[in-house]
């Protein structure tokens, strides 16, 4: 696994998100067959998934996507793309209704609430990614008899 090069304190959001990028970038480097992990359910080693539930190949791909997004930055959505692309009144009229609602709840939280509410939410859910990141590893190396 990669040694971080920066020390920042042990909750800092950076620390998580270079915790995260490495554990992902591990994973990548030891799962050599990701088609090994199709039809595996995590915490089911050996175990078919069931109808509807995610597979490991499924985290494996997610967790790939996420991490470019969290060290290249997100891309702009298709979705921005076309509304600043198509202009017109409906989007003029479709703007002025976002800034309403923007205001009203922008009223109700203070924004220092909401950047806590955000930063919150984000720390947790890059360190749940990281757990399931570790799991997927840890899945494939036993499914390769590779277990540490």
């Amino acid at each position: 696994m990669q040694v971080f090069s920066t020390r920042y304190p042990k909750n800092c959001l950076l620390t998580v998100m270079d915790r995260y990028s490495a554990v992902v970038q591990n994973m990548e480097q030891v799962v050599m067959f990701p088609s090994l992990l199709r039809d595996m359910q995590p915490g089911a080693h050996g175990c078919e998934a069931q109808a509807g539930a995610p597979s490991l190949y499924n985290y494996f791909t997610m967790l790939k996507a996420i991490r470019v997004d969290v060290e290249h930055g997100l891309l702009p959505r298709k979705e921005g793309q076309v509304k600043m692309a198509g202009g017109g009144a409906n989007a003029a009229e479709s703007e002025a209704a976002e800034t309403e609602e923007g205001e009203e709840v922008s009223g109700q939280l203070d924004l220092q609430d909401q950047f806590h509410l955000h930063f919150s939410s984000l720390h947790h859910i890059l360190t749940h990614l990281t757990v399931k990141a570790q799991e997927v590893t840890r899945t494939y190396q036993e499914i390769t008899g590779q277990a540490i």
